[in-house]
């Protein structure tokens, strides 16, 4: 399995078990220790050796590349990653509604965004300077600001869903919940969280920044692949044959040829 079908897999796999997890499986599961999963269920075994052969891959690739140890920090993303799995795991079980501030900052992390740019950082062949490791790590306000036009993008989109299937923790119910306010002036804030988001970028492309030009195009481009992505929808909380359709078209129906072309 190649790196980007395995991440997809661990990421779509990943939250899914969080909520059939004990206590003790979770913090097996966050040690990293491939001993542990002789404690733990072999669907959540799969996904755990799937999680730690690719990382571990990876930072043997970079190493050998660059001379970068990234192991610790790949392995503090996707571990803060199944944290915040857990915590909406614990909202959802227990019908809880989080402040909006406090669902927000797990839903940064939850989303994905800082698993990818982490492991888009040390795999874009650039020079790697410790300032800016520093800020990554620490989720930078590039970070944050992709990761939360990623999470409210999905959130603009699902809401409704997920509120009809009883599901409680996601930005427009916290919203609503904390300011007594509806739900369409609700979507109105996101959006306009996502425009002061963007402005927050595009500083960082044309002012002095500590991550290189690269890498801040590519977080620019995670969020507008989320946007892009949810447009209509993500064809999972509410299966739809649009999405399956455009999935196909992209990667498996065959391009047209013209008969003429030579």
């Amino acid at each position: 399995m190649d790196e980007g079908r395995s991440g997809a897999f661990l990421l779509s796999g990943a939250a899914m078990s969080f909520e059939k997890m004990d206590r003790d499986q979770f913090y097996l599961y966050i040690r990293w220790d491939v001993n542990a999963t002789n404690n733990l269920p072999d669907y959540m075994t799969l996904y755990f050796l799937a999680l730690y052969n690719t990382v571990n891959e990876i930072a043997f690739n970079v190493f050998r590349d660059h001379a970068v140890k990234c192991l610790p920090y790949l392995k503090k993303a996707w571990c803060d990653l199944c944290k915040s799995f857990m915590q909406e795991a614990k909202w959802s079980n227990s019908k809880v509604v989080p402040g909006f501030n406090e669902y927000l900052e797990n839903a940064l992390v939850s989303c994905s965004g800082g698993v990818c740019l982490i492991h888009c950082f040390f795999l874009l062949n650039q020079d790697i300077t410790e300032p800016a490791l520093h800020s990554l790590v620490n989720y930078h306000q590039l970070s944050r600001s992709s990761s939360t036009i990623f999470r409210i993008s999905n959130d603009l989109v699902t809401a409704s869903d997920e509120m009809e299937r009883g599901e409680t923790a996601n930005s427009i119910t916290c919203y609503m919940n904390e300011t007594g306010d509806s739900e369409e002036n609700a979507r109105k804030y996101l959006r306009s969280m996502i425009e002061e988001e963007w402005k927050n970028m595009n500083r960082c492309l044309v002012m002095d920044s500590t991550f290189s030009k690269s890498f801040i195009e590519a977080a620019m481009n995670l969020a507008r692949t989320a946007q892009c992505t949810y447009q209509h929808g993500d064809g999972h909380g509410r299966p739809d044959n649009a999405s399956k359709s455009r999935i196909k078209s992209l990667l498996f129906d065959p391009l047209p040829v013209c008969a003429n072309m030579t």
